[in-house]
């Protein structure tokens, strides 16, 4: 418990108290007044003020100083404290009193995981440069750059978090679990089967240990992640043991470590096996962690139907888009949960596994990988992860940018435009490939969970109507102008206006001329472009802590997602007046003031 010292606490508290005074200030929950130069906030009985120094950018980025905050009550300072903070202005914020009290618990675990980070040594970004990919995953601090209690993870306790936590890099063994093949349901992608997979994920040692336990003709093989086997399925599911429909194996032979998305798993002991994400029945931005059996049945048959579009698409196989296939899913059915609760229980969902293509195997000689939510990362002297990448490069900043977006953004407009098909392509759900610290192309991944097609009539295989919603015409573009330019490209234009090295107008023309020339060389789809303007002069705010802070439990409804959508008025778009060749002449675009 070295980590829960005062010094690291109250720098803690600080970082949160910053990042919340600018994001609920950017989805307009405060408005903070100017006064002689700093901006203040008042409590919602007008007893305490904040007072801090803050930087306005594009896209209504507040850039606030951390060192700058202060918190008085007439006159005499208090401590900065995130507990206090939400406290202060759970009016402002619009938090209920059935919400408040496990939104304090979400926010006092995130600040234990900041203080367990603050605590370990600093590891400089420009060393990160030459890291290992799972260094890279490891070392990251922030997580969701949006979501303020974004490291709630309900149910871990001290223990669970030293082992299981993605900034902890512990290796993990899996539970693995003979699943009775009445009540469990495997299927995979169409050049996969069932045996193929136990080939290439377990040694003949292995499986021969495992047939001394039960006859594998009759059962499936099941991961568990650890704490879901000792929390839930020992206890809730101990029936289903006992009947032995469920049947113990032991940990794995290989040693896997947890990504930023917890639930998920590198093969570090073999990593050119597969990824395994595993149901954990952990609370964590807004979501309990399951995964939903009836989900996990379909999930392969998404996988072949989106990477032989990407596969067939000459404009995809030009970006070098890769997508790692979720090409095989296991599911177990507990008769008396599915019968007692509707599909979206978190009861279905204790018991769901699925395995996921290792990018290692499509590496070459030089190329290296990171994820992308590196781009964000920050050390703890204020190094920028982008920038050290940007100077090994070599390469001039507005050039390594160019690349970057030719790998990126280029296929998240094309899947948008000539498919009306979206990613969820935030920070955690792709990786970049790298080469001498220039990106060479993007990985996608968490396909089947997160994509979605706007359109009735795109052709679907019956399989796969699932991804296919509803979504209201004025919304549709929020795919690129929330999920990518409000909640990325915001982020990563500030950190490296705020290092000088490259100013945020600078950053929005280069993402201005991508856009066009991809526009300008798929000249069949100017209508939609007209229909869809990525150059007009504003677009929605979409705000994401407004969700959570309504719903903690679950922030989206996941029958209608689109209906959830908290829309509060207009961000001017950095992108206006710069659809025109020539346009963005050094001077234009957004600017904020200074304070």
């Amino acid at each position: 418990m070295n980590h829960l010292d005062p010094s690291f606490w109250a720098v803690a508290n600080r970082l949160l108290v910053r990042k919340a005074l600018a994001e609920f200030t950017h989805e307009r929950l405060l408005t903070p007044v100017r006064v002689a130069g700093l901006y203040t906030v008042d409590s919602d009985d007008g007893s305490v003020r904040y007072r801090f120094g803050a930087t306005r950018l594009a896209l209504d980025h507040w850039d606030v100083d951390a060192d700058s905050i202060t918190r008085t009550r007439d006159g005499a300072d208090l401590p900065v404290d995130a507990l206090d903070f939400f406290l202060d202005l759970r009016g402002a914020l619009g938090l209920t009193d059935e919400i408040l009290p496990v939104y304090l618990e979400e926010i006092g675990s995130t600040l234990s995981s900041t203080a367990y980070k603050l605590s370990r040594p600093n590891v400089a970004s420009s060393a990160l440069v030459s890291a290992d990919f799972q260094d890279i995953e490891s070392g990251m601090t922030e997580g969701h750059p949006c979501f303020v209690a974004n490291n709630g993870r309900l149910g871990f306790g001290l223990d669970d978090y030293l082992r299981y936590a993605p900034e902890a890099a512990r290796p993990v063994r899996l539970v693995w679990l003979a699943a009775h093949r009445d009540h469990s349901t495997f299927t995979c992608t169409t050049d996969l089967d069932y045996e193929a997979l136990v080939r290439q994920e377990f040694t003949p040692s292995t499986l021969a240990a495992f047939g001394d336990i039960v006859d594998l003709a009759d059962y499936h093989l099941f991961p568990v992640h650890p704490w879901q086997w000792d929390n839930r399925i020992s206890v809730t599911f101990a029936g289903e043991v006992a009947a032995r429909r469920l049947v113990y194996l032991g940990p794995s032979s290989d040693d896997y470590r947890a990504q930023q998305s917890i639930r998920t798993f590198f093969n570090t002991t073999t990593p050119s096996r597969h990824y395994v994400k595993t149901a954990i029945s952990v609370l964590n931005m807004g979501f309990v962690r399951g995964l939903s059996a009836a989900y996990m049945e379909v999930t392969p048959a998404i996988n072949d139907w989106l990477a032989d579009l990407v596969a067939a698409d000459d404009v995809f196989k030009a970006t070098r888009l890769t997508l790692l296939r979720e090409r095989a899913a296991i599911g177990y059915h507990h008769r008396h949960y599915e019968a007692a609760t509707d599909r979206y229980s978190p009861y279905r969902k204790m018991l769901a596994a699925l395995w996921r293509e290792s990018p290692v195997p499509s590496l070459v000689d030089g190329e290296r990988l990171a994820t992308m939510a590196s781009l964000l990362h920050v050390d703890a002297a204020g190094g920028s992860f982008a920038a050290a990448l940007i100077s090994s490069s070599g390469l001039a900043p507005s050039s390594w940018l160019r690349r970057y977006l030719d790998a990126y953004l280029v296929p998240l407009l094309h899947a948008f435009y000539a498919y009306d098909l979206a990613f969820m392509p935030h920070g955690e759900n792709t990786i970049l490939v790298l080469r001498d610290g220039v990106v060479e192309r993007a990985i996608f991944k968490d396909l089947a969970e997160e994509i979605v097609v706007m359109s009735d009539s795109l052709p679907l295989p019956p399989a796969c109507e699932r991804v296919r919603a509803a979504v209201p015409e004025h919304m549709k573009l929020l795919s690129i102008f929330t999920d990518v330019f409000d909640c990325f490209f915001r982020f990563l234009s500030a950190i490296l206006h705020r290092q000088g090295v490259l100013d945020q107008d600078a950053f929005w023309r280069v993402v201005a001329a991508c856009a066009r020339d991809y526009r300008d060389s798929v000249p069949h789809l100017a209508d939609r472009f007209e229909r869809y303007d990525l150059f007009a002069p504003t677009f929605a705010l979409s705000c994401l802590n407004r969700l959570q802070l309504r719903d903690n439990r679950q922030m989206v409804d996941l029958a209608d997602p689109s209906a959830a959508l908290q829309l509060v008025g207009d961000l001017e778009n950095p992108l206006a007046g710069l659809g025109s060749p020539g346009s963005g002449s050094p001077g234009s675009g957004s600017t904020g003031s200074g304070g």
